[in-house]
């Protein structure tokens, strides 16, 4: 039998659709060696374990995701630099699909492997950031739900993501977020 030799990048995207689709803990490297064509022993030439392979996987998001924490906990978050906060969120979660979706739902199945507890804590610090800022309670909670939900829309129904054009998504999610997030004191009020 010949076996196909896929790069480490392969492997890694292999092994996150099948964490993200059949759970990390239901997903063996035998079964990402199948899935990617190759064997049990191609995989560990390149990643010494199924959580080697899982930080690879999710650490250029992480790294992507802590940029953008450091930069808002560095200023205030008004005007124009909102706008381009809520822009790079819902790119970085467009553009990191599946390990948002591996987050969502199974950070709390996996918290005590470290790739997820430092994904957790980034989380947590977003959370301070935007609890600290906030006006108050309302605005606190508004934040949650904003940024929350724009993540688990994307991972909650998958096939009607899938069904419309990336853009459309970008844009309704920018807009839609945006909304949320624009301080009670700015919005228009009712006649």
């Amino acid at each position: 039998m010949s076996y196909f030799v896929p790069t480490p990048d392969e492997l890694r995207r292999i092994a996150l659709e099948e964490f993200a689709h059949g759970g990390y803990l239901g997903t063996s490297l035998q079964r990402i060696a199948e899935a990617a064509g190759t064997s049990k022993s191609s995989v560990l030439y390149h990643y010494a374990s199924k959580e080697t392979l899982l930080e690879a996987a999710i650490d250029p998001t992480l790294d992507a995701f802590e940029r953008l924490v450091d930069r808002i906990e560095a200023g205030e978050l008004e005007g124009e630099l909102r706008g381009a906060f809520i822009a790079e969120f819902v790119d970085l979660l467009l553009e990191h699909r599946l390990q948002v979706h591996l987050f969502i739902n199974q950070g709390r199945s996996l918290e005590d492997v470290p790739v997820i507890v430092r994904g957790n804590a980034l989380i947590e610090r977003i959370g301070t950031y935007f609890h600290t800022a906030a006006a108050g309670l309302d605005d606190a909670i508004r934040f949650g739900v904003a940024l929350g939900g724009a993540a688990y829309s994307l991972v909650a129904a998958p096939p009607v993501a899938e069904q419309v054009p990336p853009d459309e998504i970008r844009a309704a999610l920018i807009r839609i977020v945006t909304e949320l997030l624009t301080p009670a004191r700015l919005r228009p009020t009712s006649p």
